[in-house]
């Protein structure tokens, strides 16, 4: 019986951690450190990742909105689940935001800050201001998409396959079906390298972390532990709190907690593979027999959803971003976390639906804000458990969001007792 991914990957955590402390960073294998090993192994990783992040998410964001575009998409119900979208995002982050400044789990623990403090990154993130929030918004429109592609810049790519996808729906004949088959196709292929890529986790997991721990210890796991907990508490916060809210006060559901029962199939699902796009099915099939929205709102809400609405991701980027600012001792000013903000919206909309997309999304954060990319190695300790709890609420926003535009569309029969 072949071991679950996740158990794999937590073992690989455990060796890494007995490694790390056992080996340090001076102890040597034939004349190689060991830290160097546990570097080279964690850089393949990150490397891979971020190998299959420009195709894997300008492939499902045109195939997306091509699908939502092909059934008269982007009129009244386009407005509402756009909006509902950027507005759900934009709370989740600031939830985050608020407990991380609150909480300080990076300079909770005695040991904090558990990093050295390095003068190079400081002066990278003193160097970042208002104008870079400003800088942000030009570059969404790239001079160049392939320079785009190659230099990494996400948000530019972004704004290209929106557009791409969009006018896809406005050509007709055969050069139509050509570009959907296309795409669709680099989409499917791009979800096997990833799944591919995903079997090596435990290999870059312990490669990360091993030389995480070899180099600082284990000072670093109590704060930790609070990041944990500040984004646990972020999270349940936006799914057990607002979202309800909103279910009941623009949606105008009697008995929010009926939504909890109907999607409970979904929410099981999506924990258990921490993948929006794997439980695109099953949130389908809850959300119309369970909670009855018709197929109308679903097939388009959910899809584009899946692929654009990321509330706990986004969360989630916002904390781990200022965490790691904490760790070095890096004070943030408000233009800085602005600017934190504005990317973790940007990017969330971009991160594929599968296991761990986030670290990448992460990273764009980390470099955008003057911060080393490679401090995303310390959240692998606890972003297993964390990427279940963020998908189940990514998933619960999309459904969120399906029944309340289906309660604007005059749907009176969504969540009442008689379907489930």
């Amino acid at each position: 019986m072949k071991l679950a991914l996740h158990w794999q990957i937590l073992i690989a955590l455990l060796f890494a951690v007995v490694m790390g402390v056992w080996t340090g960073a001076e102890t040597q294998l034939l004349g190689v450190s060991w830290l160097a090993i546990y570097t080279f192994v964690g850089t393949l990783f990150l490397n891979a990742l971020k190998m299959i992040v420009v195709p894997l998410v300008v492939s499902a964001i045109i195939t997306g909105v091509a699908n939502v575009g092909s059934q008269g998409g982007f009129g009244r119900l386009g407005a509402k689940t756009v909006g509902y979208y950027v507005f759900t995002s934009f709370i989740a982050i600031m939830i985050g935001l608020v407990l991380v400044n609150v909480i300080e789990p990076g300079v909770s623990g005695e040991a904090a800050p558990v990093l050295e403090s390095n003068e190079a990154v400081m002066s990278a993130v003193a160097g970042k201001s208002a104008g870079d929030v400003v800088d942000i918004f030009l570059r969404m429109i790239p001079v160049n998409v392939v320079d785009a592609a190659a230099q990494g810049q996400m948000l530019g790519l972004i704004f290209f396959s929106l557009l791409f996808g969009f006018f896809m729906t406005r050509i007709e004949g055969p050069a139509k079906e050509t570009l959907n088959h296309f795409w669709q196709g680099i989409f499917d292929v791009m979800m096997l390298i990833t799944a591919w890529v995903m079997k090596f986790a435990p290999l870059g997991v312990f490669g990360l972390v091993a030389a995480s721990v070899a180099k600082t210890g284990l000072d670093q796991f109590g704060n930790l532990a609070w990041f944990f907990m500040t984004v646990v508490l972020a999270l349940a916060t936006h799914m057990l709190v607002v979202m309800p809210l909103l279910l009941r006060f623009v949606g105008k559901v009697r008995n929010p907690w009926l939504h909890f029962q109907a999607m409970a199939p979904a929410l099981l699902t999506a924990f258990s593979t921490s993948s929006s796009s794997s439980t695109l099915p099953i949130t389908l099939n809850a959300l119309e027999k369970r909670a009855g929205v018709s197929n109308r709102v679903s097939s388009f809400v959910l899809p584009l959803g899946a692929t654009v609405n990321m509330d706990g991701t986004a969360l989630y980027e916002c904390v781990a971003a200022v965490f790691i600012a904490q760790l070095f001792g890096v004070p943030l000013d408000f233009s800085t976390q602005l600017l934190i903000v504005v990317i973790a919206l940007t990017t969330s909309i971009g991160v594929a639906g599968i296991p761990s997309a986030s670290l990448v999304a992460i990273s764009i954060i980390l470099v955008a804000v003057g911060l080393p990319a490679e401090a995303i190695g310390l959240l692998l300790v606890v972003d297993r458990l964390l990427d279940m709890m963020r998908t189940m609420v990514n998933i619960f926003s999309d459904s969120v969001g399906a029944v309340i535009i289906a309660r604007s569309e005059g749907e009176d029969q969504v969540l009442v007792s008689k379907h489930f």
